[in-house]
């Protein structure tokens, strides 16, 4: 769905966040993911603040019966427990469940994003060079507008990290910039 001419709203979306990490390529990923918890939780809280809708998009790691709330309770019992517990949802957030790589590929968040009247888009998670991207190209044939705070997203490769950035920007208009050069209150 195509948003609507006039949406102004911004909403901040945290995507594949929520994980137990105990995947292939973790190992890679966990350092990366270390740095960028603390800048994700500040954006967050800062968002929570200026009453901007926080919407979890995460997978559901192939487990169909589960909810949001099971698969934050499971990583919450896991060793890397302290990534999520900083940047858990709250009472207040959205949550979409997602099976592929885009946070909009066969989810309601269109259909969501357009009932909050949100045009713009705050791109935060992991992982840079895979869901991120390809969340960021869905979002821009959807006309809304991007922006993807670069300390405030984890990679796997730093090299494809880098280039992903770069196609976002230069292919899809969005706007790579720090987590602190966010204004919510816009």
């Amino acid at each position: 769905m195509d948003q609507p001419a006039g949406t102004t709203g911004i909403a901040l979306v945290v995507i594949d966040m929520i994980n137990t990490y105990d995947h292939e390529d973790a190992e890679l990923l966990v350092p990366s993911v270390k740095r960028v918890v603390p800048v994700l939780a500040e954006l967050i809280d800062r968002a929570r603040e200026a009453d901007v809708p926080v919407i979890y998009a995460n997978d559901n790691f192939g487990l169909w019966r589960s909810h949001h709330g099971e698969l934050v309770n499971d990583a919450l019992t896991r060793p890397h427990a302290d990534l999520i517990e900083p940047i858990k949802p709250d009472g207040e957030s959205l949550f979409v469940v997602k099976a592929r790589h885009s946070v909009f590929y066969e989810t309601p968040l269109s259909y969501l994003l357009w009932r909050l009247d949100v045009g713009h888009v705050v791109l935060s998670g992991q992982v840079t060079e895979q869901c991120v991207l390809y969340s960021a190209l869905d979002a821009h044939i959807r006309h809304l507008d991007v922006t993807v705070p670069s300390d405030a997203v984890a990679s796997i490769h730093p090299h494809l990290e880098s280039a992903a950035l770069e196609m976002m920007e230069r292919n899809m208009g969005a706007r790579i910039t720090t987590a602190k050069e966010i204004d919510f209150a816009r």
